[in-house]
């Protein structure tokens, strides 16, 4: 599998949207009755209505069972619909809620680089607003039944009673379909458009965030505030073309369907005059016309519909990402985590350039290995490729003589565990972060974590310790790590795998958390990409990158017979003796042995 720069639906995949219906078809049945049941009511009443007034003119007794039935029917319809409203706003939520579930299990069933190939702020934007409106579309859709059952049954309901009064109103039909259907259609054009200068907006909005620290210490504010709302006169542009789009359509219908009215009325009339229709005729034409010209209302619904739709196709390449394939296998019970890439190719998606090209690695089980290598020499791709966040494109990986691709994803996650350079810290609070994982861990496993981080020292300033909500912790790049790494350290498996996830830490942190991680040796795997040459120097063994290819492999002390080996670690102080440095840092390691 190659790396995406976004995913893509697959052809011929069933609507989302309509997956999700089926998934509640209780709540929508009954949203569909209420509203259907609303709008024959509302229909029976001009006949009712009509009728009742006809036994009041011709002077009879009174017809207080026509009166209990049009006051029945007014009931009726008052419920049916105020039963509509509350049904159609408790499902969108629990359709809102179940679509975001979906998506969001979609997305991290597939692969991680696949899945996150969209930017942040796009993939927010489309895991919140777009989700609540494609899952509006569903009730939206149900609801949008009864304003097509009133106009075409108030049509019915006229040609019973005069068929040249309902030929009235026909006439104009046209001319309403045709406003319809250009208003569905712009107005779906306009959303799309909007949505995505809305998520070009989200996206520059993230990566400032990201990057404030970076943008402060520049005193560039202004300029990163211009990039970001660049894109506004654009959404700005959108949004007016969308409300000019319904405006035309209103003011269209606002002249249309009045005429409509007064041309159905008058011919009414007519007919009232020539006998051939009773006043109660007359007041049931009347109303039907009304509920007939009523399908102007529909635009409202059409534009949500619109919305909706287009809302739905952004979120469709989310939910047809493949989750990741396996065979079922198991690893090895009690094994150390012996680690094999066997030719191990990955190439960057478009332009094909390789970011990493026939590695072949052997990791003993229970030893520790730094990889090495100069920025963009592909650690990371290497690191990721190794605990299955990305499959290679070529070439496979072992994980105790077992294909890492063939074993069921939640138990591999079980048996890596990842530390990063910036690690997300999800949870409520400070021991919820590092608990959290493939399984909850204890409170006892994570003090332990804590103490072998050397995070529990700056825990215990915290205001309410463990307990401290991580939005009210304030945090350093370190101390971030050292929750990244506790987190690690809470869910041992067999491979450990840190992604320069030693990086802002101080000597002295760093060289407790080692000796924490040399604790594990002989039951756990250890993969550290590393900057440091104090990183390279204790590890096992050191693979060192250059290009995407691994130029060679051995312990450090081997390899710091290479000039091109020490120029990976050559720093920008100046005068410093490569030589002199290395064995300090390795005398330094040798005494904390």
């Amino acid at each position: 599998m190659r790396l995406h720069s976004s995913p893509s639906p697959r052809p011929g995949t069933a609507s989302g949207i309509r997956r999700l219906a089926r998934r509640h078809p209780a709540a929508l049945s009954l949203l569909l009755l209420c509203s259907t049941g609303g709008a024959l009511a509302a229909l029976a009443l001009p006949a009712a209505l009509g009728h009742t007034v006809d036994r009041l003119v011709s002077g009879g007794p009174v017809p207080w069972s026509g009166l209990l039935l049009c006051a029945a029917l007014t009931l009726a319809e008052t419920g049916f619909d105020a039963a509509a409203a509350v049904t159609g706003t408790t499902t969108t939520a629990k359709l809102t809620a179940s679509l975001r579930t979906r998506t969001a299990a979609r997305i991290l069933a597939a692969e991680p680089r696949r899945a996150l190939a969209l930017p942040t702020g796009d993939l927010t934007a489309r895991l919140t607003a777009r989700t609540a409106d494609a899952a509006a579309a569903p009730v939206t859709a149900a609801g949008a039944v009864a304003g097509v059952l009133l106009p075409l049954g108030a049509v019915v309901g006229l040609l019973l009673i005069d068929v040249w009064t309902a030929a009235a109103l026909l006439l104009g039909a046209p001319l309403l379909v045709a406003l319809l259907r250009t208003f569905t259609r712009r107005t779906a054009d306009a959303g799309a458009d909007y949505q995505r200068a809305q998520s070009l907006i989200a996206h520059r909005l993230t990566e400032a965030l990201e990057g404030a620290d970076t943008i402060r210490a520049a005193r560039t504010g202004a300029r990163e505030h211009r990039r970001v709302l660049e894109p506004l006169p654009t959404l700005a542009g959108h949004g007016r073309r969308t409300w000019a789009v319904y405006g035309r359509a209103v003011g269209r219908s606002g002249l249309l369907l009045p005429l409509l009215m007064l041309l159905v009325l008058a011919v009414a009339g007519l007919r009232l005059g020539a006998g051939a229709i009773g006043v109660g005729d007359l007041v049931a034409a009347s109303r039907y016309a009304s509920l007939a010209v009523g399908i102007g209302a529909l635009t409202g619904a059409l534009g949500a519909l619109a919305r909706s739709r287009a809302a739905a196709h952004s979120l469709e390449p989310l939910l047809t990402l493949e989750p990741l394939p396996h065979r079922g296998l198991t690893p090895v019970p009690d094994a150390p985590g012996h680690l094999e890439l066997r030719n191990v190719g990955v190439q960057q998606e478009g332009d094909g350039e390789p970011l990493l090209t026939g590695v072949h690695l052997t990791v003993p089980g229970g030893t520790s290995l730094a990889v090495v290598g100069r920025s963009g020499s592909g650690k990371s791709v290497l690191a990721a490729v190794a605990g299955r966040l990305l499959d290679p494109d070529t070439g496979s990986v072992l994980l105790d003589g077992v294909p890492i691709d063939g074993m069921e994803p939640a138990r591999l996650r079980r048996e890596v565990a990842y530390a990063f350079a910036r690690p997300a810290l999800p949870g409520a609070t400070v021991e919820d972060t590092i608990a959290f994982g493939p399984w909850t861990a204890s409170p006892e496993a994570v003090r332990d974590a804590a103490r072998a981080a050397r995070a529990d020292g700056f825990l215990a300033l915290l205001p309410y310790g463990y307990a401290t909500p991580v939005a009210d912790a304030p945090l350093s790049g370190g101390e971030r790590q050292r929750l990244g790494l506790a987190r690690a350290f809470a869910h041992p498996g067999r491979l450990l795998i840190l992604d320069d996830a030693l990086s802002s830490l101080d000597t002295v942190t760093e060289h407790h958390v080692r000796r924490a991680l040399d604790a594990r040796a002989g039951r756990c795997t250890r993969i550290i990409v590393a900057h440091r040459l104090s990183s390279a120097a204790r590890a096992d063994r050191v693979a060192w990158l250059e290009d995407g290819r691994l130029r060679a492999t051995g312990r450090h002390d081997d390899l710091w017979a290479d000039p091109d080996y020490r120029a990976v670690f050559r720093t920008d102080a100046p005068g410093e003796h490569l030589e002199r440095s290395g064995a300090r840092i390795a005398e330094a390691e040798a005494e904390a042995r």
